[in-house]
């Protein structure tokens, strides 16, 4: 990695902590400048505009995302076990990527909700990409026979995915001790209902 490409990785590093504090709309060139001790002009020709240095933090995060959670996981054998290691690699997601406002995605998501333009547009992407995801690990799981083939996997991946946002919920704003535990047997329960029945 060149020094440039260096130098960019370590302010998005920090716009990324940032924002997880202050939010996407509260991150601003300025903001970051003054906390870098760099220039705005210096910050604005990486970035050229607020949304862009939004767009830009969403893609960094997810970089850290894929090597932490997606990548490993999908390196799990095809079927179940390979649904298992996503739903435990994304459990250790805050642990391995500790942010000190929670999970970015979680709090853009309800931040740019209602607010169209490039920052949304590009988490909705990542969102949609994730949510696929799951429903090809599940489609896997039943091609193996491991989960029965009457499924709807967009289904059963927007229920664990369910799991998982109720999971980080408790976690952050409850601080419920068991929500691990809880989540864990969520995603059992789930399983469990999606296996093929005995012959």
């Amino acid at each position: 990695m060149n020094r440039g490409a260096e130098t960019r990785e370590a302010i998005l590093d920090h716009a990324l902590r940032l924002a997880s504090e202050v939010g996407l709309e509260g991150l601003t060139i300025g903001q970051l400048a003054g906390a870098l001790e760099l220039s705005k002009s210096g910050l604005f020709a990486h970035f050229g505009s607020k949304d862009e240095l939004q767009v830009q933090v969403l893609n960094h995060a997810a970089r850290r995302f894929t090597e932490i959670v997606v990548r490993p996981a999908l390196a799990a054998p095809r079927g179940v076990a390979r649904l298992q290691a996503i739903f435990e690699r994304w459990v250790r997601w805050p642990r391995e990527a500790p942010l000190p406002g929670g999970c970015i995605f979680v709090q853009a998501a309800s931040e740019l909700d209602d607010r169209p333009g490039a920052p949304r547009d590009r988490l909705v992407a990542l969102q949609r990409e994730w949510l696929a995801t799951l429903a090809r690990v599940v489609r896997g799981a039943q091609e193996l026979g491991e989960l029965r083939g009457d499924l709807d996997a967009e289904q059963l991946a927007f229920e664990l995915y369910g799991i998982m946002l109720s999971c980080n919920h408790a976690m952050r704003l409850l601080r419920d001790r068991h929500a691990v535990e809880r989540a864990r047997r969520a995603f059992d329960r789930l399983v469990e209902a999606g296996r093929r029945p005995p012959a």
